[in-house]
């Protein structure tokens, strides 16, 4: 039997979650007494979701399980930045090639475009076809800007460039020197989609909130044990991204990478009239790799992610929130410092799944064992289009999506702690110091 020693928890004040319609809603019970299944998914984000909901399409008899330590929303899936990014931002043709972007590219809108399917037929709030800004302060990280431009001319994608007035006016803020703007990006609350998407699951799926895992005995069949109960099951997908080398079958591929975000109170209407009138909700992600990933959401707030670090815990102590909610400050009034009076009303930390040559965990563990994770920070696209794979691969379903996805999700080896901490929090601390005034 193998023991889960690590479990996700609560870090902060969950914003999106609080701001979310029917956030106080349970929407699945706990785990108790033994129970069967034909296939139990551990993980209800946006990943272990799209696993269910395309398995329960493609089987609609099976008796399917999710399950998940945390209520839905409080993971993960409800911390990010809710970007549904449809270009890759990180790209590198000269390792990967034009090609390989075109195909992340479609990968990434068949995600957008089934999460829009749901979306619609569900009624679920705070999306936004709003684009997004990659944008620079400093005048070294222009650069960046200017290599991610080059690399979407390449591709053949639309982009335009924006500066100046034009630039500050998009924003309501003339913090930035210069900015490329991409149409294909969704702007959501990530909480409130990833919990419209439980309205999507048939009868057939049994969904179990509070239910952390404590231990699996493989089999087949395999049982997963909770406080109280048991589900026992002939396939198991872990999709589990920041804790999937907690299960066992998966050592040295993922470096988990915390960050933190702050959500301010409501502008007044005074405060858009003066200040941002015109100016529609947007999205920023910087130039530089460390920077700051800025929102000016639908519900007139703003949003500020920054800050990282490696916690081998895999869990956020109370300093270090602390810590964050002071860059956050920084960040905030140096962007806004017309509305510095505004209080964050939220401040919570998350992790999420960094490989090193960003390639994604999609893995046949054997005997009916499945592995996923590694989305290196788009999960909310990534971890939806994956999990509809993976229930096709599972399924004996074939496809070119599925190849490709097969053949670009060999994450490399990644070393052990602690070296893994004194290495990742040497490469922190030099990129914080590059990005100067982004952060």
């Amino acid at each position: 039997m193998h023991k889960v020693e690590k479990l996700p928890q609560v870090d902060g004040e969950l914003g999106w979650l609080e701001t979310a319609p029917e956030s106080n809603v349970r929407l699945g019970a706990r785990v108790k007494g033994d129970q069967e299944f034909d296939i139990a998914i551990i993980g209800a984000g946006f990943t272990g979701l799209s696993v269910a909901l395309r398995f329960a399409e493609i089987n609609p008899s099976a008796r399917i399980a999710v399950v998940d330590a945390l209520r839905v929303g409080e993971g993960s899936s409800g911390r990010n930045a809710g970007f549904l990014i449809d270009l890759p931002h990180n790209v590198d043709f000269s390792k990967t090639g034009v090609e390989h972007a075109r195909s992340e590219h479609r990968l990434n809108m068949f995600g957008i475009e089934r999460l829009r399917g749901f979306k619609d037929r569900y009624s679920i709030p705070f999306w936004n076809d709003a684009g997004k800004f990659m944008a620079a302060h400093e005048q070294s990280n222009l650069k960046g800007l200017d290599n991610f431009a080059s690399m979407l001319q390449q591709a053949g994608f639309e982009y335009e460039l924006v500066s100046g007035s034009d630039l500050n006016r998009r924003l309501g803020t003339d913090y930035y020197r210069s900015a490329v703007y991409t149409r294909g990006n969704v702007l959501v609350n990530p909480a409130a989609l990833v919990r419209g998407l439980v309205k999507a699951l048939p009868a057939s799926v049994s969904l179990f909130e509070s239910s952390p895992v404590q231990a699996i005995e493989y089999g087949p069949p395999h049982k997963l044990q909770f406080l109280g109960g048991s589900i026992s099951a002939p396939i198991v997908v872990q999709a589990t991204n920041s804790y999937s080398e907690q299960f066992g079958k998966l050592t040295h591929r993922i470096a988990p990478i915390f960050t933190y975000a702050s959500l301010t109170q409501p502008l007044s209407d005074d405060q858009i009239r003066r200040y941002f009138g015109g100016v529609k909700p947007w999205g920023l992600t910087s130039a530089h790799q460390a920077g700051t990933t800025v929102r000016f959401t639908d519900d007139r707030r703003i949003f500020i992610r920054n800050t990282y670090d490696i916690l081998s815990d895999l869990k956020a102590t109370r300093e270090k929130l602390e810590l964050a909610w002071h860059q956050h400050r920084l960040s905030f009034e140096a962007r806004f410092p017309f509305v510095k009076e505004m209080t964050f009303e939220y401040t919570w930390g998350g992790v999420f799944a960094l490989t090193l040559n960003h390639e994604p965990i999609f893995k046949n563990a054997g005997e009916g064992v499945y592995v996923l994770g590694g989305c290196n920070g788009v999960g909310v696209v990534k971890g939806t289009y994956l999990g509809y794979y993976m229930a096709d691969y599972i399924s004996g379903i074939d496809s070119e999506n599925l190849r490709f996805v097969q053949q670009h999700s060999n994450p490399s080896w990644i070393p052990p702690e602690p070296l893994l901490s004194i290495g990742g929090k040497h490469r922190l601390t030099r990129e914080l110091g590059t990005a100067k005034g982004d952060v």
